[in-house]
């Protein structure tokens, strides 16, 4: 269940002077893939889903909540960077609204929702839910929000350094503060979740199963020795999970060749690639 406070905003939403191309690149932080949609219903979904200790759960459904707040004060923000356009482009000649799209202003904001924020990207794409990612499994799911947090972080001091607004610059200086607390507490989760000792995820599964030639080697597909192999942390010494040492190896082929036969006489094929029946069971039983 959800309550809300008579509108009032989060934080202060202030624009010294509107600035309509700005409300376009404002709409990326709510409907783009970085933006505030996205986090809020990841954080939700992962949280409706959650299984295990509730303070997960609990974790998820405040920070969840409070992502709301901030599409609630951006939508207010592009609206208020939308006041009076276009009509203070109007002596300018021509039709002052085809003028303002073309200076980089999104025609929707005009002629779809009265100079309001809408739930779509800065391209005016919509937001479509592609990038909510809830897996079930938590140590999954607390990186996946670091990597939200973090790409958010990126778009929010993308837009701070556009603007030379002082009421934006501060609310967007305000973002960026929750971003770092949210990546903050979402790796303390992992980490009290078992950090790289839980690894690899999930960790339920028993690793003597896996092939010991392939789970902890890097493998370079260089087609001979000219071709330089990475090297790092990730192709020697101890593996990220500590239970065994990295090694690296040139890929060779180990699998045969595919053969898939004659097609079916019932597909829509070239006659030259049909075959009977007789003769495709002699293909799958070679």
């Amino acid at each position: 269940m959800f309550y809300h406070d008579g509108g009032k905003l989060q934080y202060h939403v202030k624009v010294d002077k509107p600035d309509p191309v700005f409300a376009k690149a404002l709409q990326q932080a709510i409907g783009g893939i970085q933006g505030e949609i996205r986090v809020c219903l990841q954080y939700m979904f992962q949280a409706w889903g959650s299984r295990g200790p509730s303070k997960y759960r609990d974790m998820l459904l405040e920070t969840g909540t409070e992502e709301m707040g901030h599409i609630e004060m951006l939508a207010t923000a592009v609206a208020m960077n939308l006041e009076g356009a276009p009509l203070e482009q109007d002596k300018a000649a021509g039709d002052p609204v085809v003028l303002a799209a073309m200076g980089g202003m999104n025609i929707q904001h005009v002629i779809s929702t009265c100079m309001a924020a809408m739930p779509v990207d800065a391209s005016g794409v919509p937001f479509n839910c592609s990038h909510v990612y809830a897996s079930g499994n938590a140590a999954a799911d607390m990186l996946a929000n670091v990597t939200a947090e973090s790409t958010g972080r990126m778009l929010a001091v993308q837009l701070y350094k556009m603007t030379n607004d002082r009421g934006m610059k501060d609310m967007l200086s305000f973002l960026i503060a929750r971003d770092t607390m949210h990546q903050e507490q979402f790796f303390s989760a992992w980490e009290e979740l078992g950090g790289r000792k839980n690894h690899p995820i999930p960790n339920n599964f028993d690793q003597s199963i896996e092939p010991s030639d392939y789970n902890y080697t890097f493998y370079t597909t260089g087609k001979d020795d000219s071709v330089p192999t990475p090297s790092g942390m990730f192709t020697e010494g101890e593996s990220f999970d500590g239970r065994a040492q990295y090694n690296k190896k040139r890929m060779q082929p180990v699998g045969g060749k595919p053969n898939l036969g004659y097609a079916s006489p019932d597909a829509a094929v070239q006659k030259g690639q049909e075959g009977t029946i007789d003769k495709i069971k002699d293909t799958i039983l070679s």
